[in-house]
């Protein structure tokens, strides 16, 4: 696995691009992939499953997404 991701924004467009991603993976992703806002312990938290269940990089400890 590669250098992970530090910033959520970064995390969400890899995931866009993977090809087993389901319909309601990439509406997630997709409002992630733009958004300024902090995330949600909630969307943090789903957002590190699909990088693990998808085979990417975990989103770093401290990361942008406080």
């Amino acid at each position: 696995m590669g250098e992970r991701f530090t910033v959520h924004n970064d995390a969400a467009r890899t995931l866009l691009a993977v090809k087993s991603l389901s319909e309601k993976e990439g509406q997630f992703c997709g409002g992630l992939a733009f958004r300024a806002a902090p995330l949600s312990d909630k969307q943090a938290n789903w957002l590190r499953i699909l990088l693990d269940r998808h085979g990417l990089p975990a989103l770093a400890e401290g990361g942008e997404h406080d």
